[in-house]
């Protein structure tokens, strides 16, 4: 073999391995997690744009788009107040129809809670009285004041990133914080657990339409 075509194979060879490492580390993305009971958690919400066989989850930026989207039962994600520097805090917001789409909101590896993996984290850290507090980061840069017992003793770091209602406001950033299960009470309504920042409990409500704007944390498989 000519020394100039051993030197084109192996610059290919090595473009072809450093490409190859590439592809590995965007499909085994890692992610920071806690350990709650039997429970490994995601250490900060979601902020993925793509469902877990690649195709584009649809970003509604505009009013209309988020409206529409919901009305036809279909994903969509978006930043608090279309700000990706929020994005950077609290990750994206998405409707339920992204939590629920056949194919797969969280990465490889992790799913979406049902209300029962929610149910049972609340149980373990003493009820919906005073779970909350253990959920919640303590500061009060993000949270606003007083955030009520918030203690963050288990490590999950929750933060208020506010939420996107059907029509396509934004609301209540830095006081609540909303997150998704995948199980849905209704037609139109799913199961979804709420912080707050003047309650040191955890919220439970069955009642939130599908189409509103909520955040996602996932759980290890």
């Amino acid at each position: 073999m000519k020394r100039d075509q051993s030197v084109f194979l192996t610059k290919s060879l090595f473009a072809i391995i450093i490409a190859t490492l590439l592809l590995s580390c965007g499909n085994n993305q890692k992610f920071k997690t806690v350990t709650i009971g039997d429970q490994v958690w995601m250490v900060e919400n979601l902020n993925v744009d793509k469902f877990r066989n690649g195709d584009p989850i649809p970003h509604a930026q505009t009013e209309e788009e988020w409206q529409q989207a919901g009305e036809n039962g279909q994903p969509a994600w978006c930043y608090y107040d279309n700000d990706p520097a929020n994005g950077k805090i609290y990750g994206k917001l998405y409707n339920w129809y992204a939590v629920n789409d056949w194919r797969g909101l969280a990465p490889e590896g992790w799913r979406g809670p049902s209300d029962e993996d929610w149910e049972k984290l609340i149980k373990l850290l003493g009820g919906e009285e005073v779970a909350g507090g253990k959920l919640k980061a303590t500061d009060t840069t993000y949270w606003k004041s007083p955030n009520v017992g918030a203690t963050n003793e288990t490590g999950f770091k929750a933060l208020p990133g506010g939420g996107r209602g059907s029509g396509g406001s934004f609301s209540h950033l830095g006081y609540y914080g909303g997150w998704w299960s995948s199980s849905e009470s209704s037609g139109s309504n799913a199961w979804y657990r709420l912080l707050s920042y003047d309650r040191g409990g955890s919220g439970r409500s069955n009642y939130y339409y599908k189409t509103y704007g909520r955040s996602v944390r996932c759980l290890k498989d």
